[in-house]
């Protein structure tokens, strides 16, 4: 079984800073395991300012829909981020809620049973403004939620940040 510590907050709270130290100190070569995908130059700078950030000790694998692709035993991986992760999944299969968080649950549970992996886990805590106007963000926030729930429910140790600061929650 792998051991999955999560990282959660809100947006520039300091998740990705704290979740690089913490692989860092785990691994002198951890995976950062990159989800996102490139769709305008406002993303294109975020990926660029995460890349820049990182040293040469990383190693690299970019997957957009199944994350335990990339990991093996014995692994330390970062997988950055599970927001934007649950963001492709829902739009491959087409905005289909149930489907998709089907999926990432078994995605999720795939790479839990990873044997000695350590995986951090970077998310962003979304619910906690209003709720939008918007049916597709109603539906996302909703699912990202499920997702943070089940995700923390197999971590081992899951943090907060808030400004810049890491609060151990579990």
């Amino acid at each position: 079984m792998a051991k999955i510590i999560m990282i959660t907050g809100g947006q520039r709270s300091g998740k990705s800073e704290l979740a690089e130290k913490t692989a860092l100190r785990l691994s002198a070569t951890p995976l950062y395991v990159a989800t996102a995908v490139i769709t305008d130059e406002e993303m294109a700078r975020r990926v660029e300012s995460h890349r820049c950030r990182r040293g040469s000790q990383w190693r690299l694998a970019e997957e957009k829909l199944w994350p335990s692709r990339c990991i093996v035993a014995g692994d330390t991986a970062l997988i950055d981020c599970i927001t934007v992760w649950s963001t492709n999944i829902l739009f491959h299969f087409s905005e289909d809620a149930d489907k998709a968080l089907k999926a990432i649950i078994q995605e999720l549970d795939t790479i839990a049973a990873i044997e000695n992996a350590t995986i951090v886990a970077v998310t962003n805590e979304i619910g906690l403004g209003g709720i939008s106007p918007n049916p597709l963000q109603r539906k996302f926030t909703d699912l990202q939620g499920l997702v943070n729930r089940h995700l923390a429910d197999i971590a081992s140790e899951v943090y907060l940040t808030i400004s810049g600061i890491p609060v151990k929650i579990k």
